[in-house]
């Protein structure tokens, strides 16, 4: 048998599947022999209607379990079994045939049935299965019986009345579908999904203690009480059985209880085999005793199956919804408001930083509040009322640690029919992640708006500057776009690093970039980052030490060189700094330094003015010399 079950008989290989089906054919055949000759033990006067038949549910339950593709396995082991069966009695060869006919018919109208409604993989684990298994053996055994009677009327020259006959079949054959063919179904159903270690174990031994108490039942002790204790015993074991393990094992109780009653009745020994009782009293008290405890049994087994699934679909949906809370740091909580008492979904103590251990009360949580955040939050659980029955407010709470966290609740009251507030139910989210991204886009934009302002205001004070010193409308164009070119540079340079830091390699490299060449400029000098003020106020410098290089000086011929150097020293004391060297060599030469427009100004007076260093700008004759010297204050920059 498969996880499919062994009807599923569509194997690749046809070797395999021919060798399986003739499997299937051999055991149901064996097993429908061996019930057959059972039930032939016992037989009703004067039709010859075996009075119990459970090789019908042999056949019945081996064809549900195995499925739709085991039909004709099944079938044929069925008939050859009935006739081999019959043949070995008194029963003739048309009979037995007919009869072979019946039993076949009859297994595989029932199972038919069952596979229109629900389908492969039928279980017992339904009330509604329980039920449609009984109307289904009611059916096939009163067509079945139809066959049977004329079986016996035409060929086994039975005296009996027609309906006589029929009654009997009918009766014997639905009672074997019923008692036996859920433990094959059983069978099927565990296979496909087996129990538990632990539930086969427990399972065994209460079917153990069920079989000891159902012989003690057949065969009582002696005494006015004693025969009353196993009666009073079986059935607590049975309802034990039922809800603790899979419906198999109840079918296989009922299985037992039947079998041992067949056999008692059958060879006439124990209470069901008393002679001072008629056969027809016997058999029916039998019959009745079979049916209850079969339907007893796979009923509570078919609730109790019920049950544990709906807890297992619960469970499962809570476990999911947990998970969904904990993943969005959300908690779920209920208070009772006549009582004060309140619920928290199992993740509040992982979200406010509790003690798991101790109960989440309405006290200890609005303890854990932001004293500033109570009265606010005191005052929006108290103006709830039916015609405003929700809020949402966000407030604080101290986690345990002593950070804050921002926690955001929306809830929703009911009202009893007076207005009165019944309880609140609504979802707590940790919103300390968003108020912290808040809080860091707010000093974003501050920031943002003060170093605009200062960009303007250097803008400004850059053109007004430039227009002073420039004597054509085109020259102060021109000056003033290389000027906010290279504000625009230092910007960038900010831009690409976050506005953080940038290393001083970087701003000489692209300063420089315009006029440079692998041949006229040399630059040198270990990492050294800056923060932003130091690299607009060090950009400016560059670009105007670089500009008056292209008019005047080094860049502006062929043959001159410019090299530019930097490092970290000590100025004596504990304070460093960082010294640039900037060299111009091979330009033309210089016979009077030029007179001080903006752009020396500018060179000379800025760095001291924002970072507080000093600059020394020389015009010799070999070329311009200028060493800047800043302070390595904390903050300024990053030496590695």
């Amino acid at each position: 048998m498969t996880g499919n079950g062994v009807g599923r008989l569509g194997a690749v290989d046809p070797t395999r599947q021919w060798v399986t089906a003739i499997g299937v054919t051999v055991a149901v055949g064996f097993a429908f022999f061996l019930a057959a000759r059972l039930g032939l033990t016992l037989l009703t006067k004067p039709d010859g209607v075996a009075v119990f038949w459970p090789a019908s549910g042999v056949a019945t339950g081996a064809l549900i379990a195995l499925g739709p593709r085991a039909k004709l396995p099944v079938a044929i082991g069925t008939a050859a079994a009935t006739i081999a069966a019959n043949m070995s009695g008194d029963r003739t060869l048309a009979g037995s045939v007919i009869f072979a006919l019946c039993n076949a018919g009859e297994a595989l109208l029932a199972a038919g049935l069952i596979e229109h409604r629900f389908g492969s993989g039928f279980a017992l684990d339904r009330l509604r299965h329980v039920l449609e298994l009984l109307a289904a053996a009611v059916f096939a055994s009163a067509i079945s019986g139809i066959g049977g009677t004329l079986g016996f009327k035409l060929f086994q020259d039975s005296t009996a009345p027609i309906l006589t006959i029929w009654e009997h079949w009918f009766a014997s054959a639905s009672l074997g579908i019923v008692t036996f063919a859920p433990l094959l179904i059983g069978t099927g159903a565990a296979v496909r999904n087996p129990p538990s270690a632990n539930e086969a174990v427990e399972g065994s031994l209460l079917l153990l203690a069920i079989t000891v108490l159902g012989a003690l039942v057949v065969f009582p002790p002696h005494g006015s009480w004693a025969h009353l204790v196993p009666i009073a015993l079986l059935f607590p074991l049975l309802l034990l059985l039922t809800a603790r393990c899979q419906p198999m094992f109840a079918a296989a109780a009922a299985f037992i209880f039947a079998l041992t009653i067949v056999w008692t009745i059958a060879f006439d020994i124990g209470y069901f085999g008393t002679p001072y009782l008629p056969i027809d009293e016997r058999v029916v008290g039998a019959q009745a005793a079979i049916l209850t405890t079969s339907l007893c049994a796979l009923v509570l087994a078919s609730l109790f199956a019920e049950r544990r699934e709906h807890e297992a679909a619960v469970s499962e949906v809570a476990a999911r919804l947990e998970e969904a809370l904990e993943a969005g740091a959300v908690m779920a909580f209920e208070w009772d408001a006549r009582t004060g008492l309140s619920r928290h979904s199992e993740n509040a103590a992982n979200v406010l930083g509790c003690d798991p251990q101790v109960p989440l009360t309405t006290i200890r949580f609005f303890a854990l509040v932001h004293p500033d955040d109570r009265a606010a939050f005191k005052s929006q659980v108290k103006n709830v009322r039916p015609d405003k029955p929700s809020y949402a407010i966000t407030f604080r709470v101290m986690h345990p640690d002593g950070r804050e966290m921002w926690l955001e609740e929306t809830a929703t009251a009911e009202f009893d029919q007076a207005g009165e507030c019944i309880c609140i139910r609504g979802l707590t989210l940790d919103v300390t992640e968003r108020k912290r991204a808040e809080e860091h886009q707010r000093l974003l934009v501050a920031e943002l708006d003060h170093r605009v302002k200062n960009v303007l205001a250097r803008v400004g004070a850059v053109a007004m500057c430039t227009r002073q010193g420039s004597s054509t409308m085109d020259e102060f164009v021109q000056s003033l776009d290389q000027r906010i070119q290279s504000m625009a540079i230092a910007h960038e340079l900010l831009s690409q690093n976050k506005w953080e830091r940038v290393r001083v390699a970087d701003i000489v490299r692209l300063q420089l970039a315009p006029y440079a060449t692998k041949a006229n400029t040399t630059t040198c000098g270990p990492d050294i980052a800056l923060n932003a003020v130091a690299v607009e106020a060090l950009g400016m410098v560059l670009h105007e030490l670089v500009t008056n290089a292209s008019k005047y000086g080094a860049l502006s011929i062929p043959e001159g060189r410019v090299s530019v150097s930097w490092a970290s020293r000590s100025n004596g004391g504990a304070a460093k700094l960082l010294n640039i060297a900037w060299r111009e060599t091979g330009g033309p030469p210089i016979e009077a330094p030029p007179p001080q427009g903006y752009g020396t100004s500018l060179i000379c007076s800025l760095i001291p003015h924002e970072l507080g260093g000093t600059v020394n700008l020389a015009f010799s004759s070999e070329g311009v010399s200028c060493t800047i010297e800043i302070p390595l204050k904390t903050g300024i920059a990053d030496v590695t």
